[in-house]
């Protein structure tokens, strides 16, 4: 079993660096700190497995991979099936123990809502980005950005005046979006990535908008707003991160909204930048700035 528990581990610090501790196969799961991660996080799991053939899973609540491990191949269909049953309990425990970190994220972002006052916009985050705060509520200088899904809060996005921004841990983000503005039935809906981008969309076009907070979020968000509100005109306002593009490591902002697009059957835009505007703008509310300033 010892064998099985470091052979194990050796995977597990493949995945994310080197760890001081031997994993427990006790068939629960176990939570742990990912090396890299801020201290006091548990964003890391696992349920280990050692009897009849050694075998688990494991992976981290941040970027939300999982992987399988076993000590060596199956020798036959039982051994084959008994590893599949473990990686399914293991997937269960792992949602179980994901919708308890969510319902307490959720909890404790009623509180700290319900304590806030309305954002003041001078706020230098807001100053800076010459945005309205519009429905933001502040925690001391700690502006609240709140993330619903199914018209539930579900998180808070905290942007700290030097524009630092941290989501409550363990809460949800998959899905939920910010909304800025008044949703009008056979009206454009944009759906965009940050906040100030879609408030700098809003003050533009007078349009509703839903801040999806990345551009990883974007179909999913689009998805639930195409279910809740048919009648709408979804608009995918994506990022052009040029500036990755030119450093030849892609598009990640156009490529997200492009799919997002394509999958909703929805419209895209994008930000023009003209040609002397620097690499580093990739938004709608980095162009807004960028035009007031000329």
């Amino acid at each position: 079993m010892t064998d099985a528990v470091i052979q194990f581990r050796d995977a597990l610090q493949e995945a994310f660096g080197l760890l001081d501790w031997l994993p427990v196969a006790d068939g629960s799961i176990h939570r742990f700190r990912v090396p890299e991660d801020k201290p006091g996080t548990l964003n890391g799991w696992y349920v280990l497995y050692a009897d009849g053939i050694a075998s688990g899973a494991f992976g981290s609540w941040r970027d939300g991979s999982t992987r399988t491990w076993s000590s060596r191949k199956p020798a036959d269909r039982l051994e084959s099936a008994l590893i599949a049953q473990r990686i399914e309990q293991a997937r269960h425990q792992r949602e179980a123990e994901q919708r308890q970190r969510q319902a307490a994220a959720a909890a404790r972002a009623a509180r700290i809502w319900s304590d806030a006052v309305p954002a003041n916009a001078d706020h230098p985050y807001l100053t800076r980005k010459a945005i309205k705060p519009y429905r933001l509520r502040q925690a001391g200088d700690v502006l609240l950005v709140p993330l619903y899904a199914d018209g539930l809060l579900m998180n808070l996005q905290r942007i700290m005046p030097d524009g630092t921004k941290r989501f409550l841990t363990g809460g949800r983000v998959k899905g939920c979006y910010s909304a800025i503005g008044k949703l009008e039935r056979g009206k454009p809906l944009y759906i965009c990535e940050g906040w100030a981008t879609g408030a700098s969309i809003h003050a533009d076009t007078g349009h509703a908008v839903a801040c999806a907070m990345n551009a990883g979020n974007l179909l999913e968000v689009g998805r639930q707003l195409q279910r809740q509100h048919p009648d709408s005109l979804l608009v995918i306002a994506g990022d052009d991160d040029r500036q990755t593009e030119a450093e030849g490591k892609g598009n990640p902002g156009v490529e997200a909204a492009s799919k997002a697009a394509a999958a909703l059957g929805c419209a895209m835009v994008l930000p023009v930048f003209p040609p002397d505007a620097p690499l580093a703008l990739s938004d709608f509310n980095d162009l807004a700035n960028w035009r007031a300033a000329q």
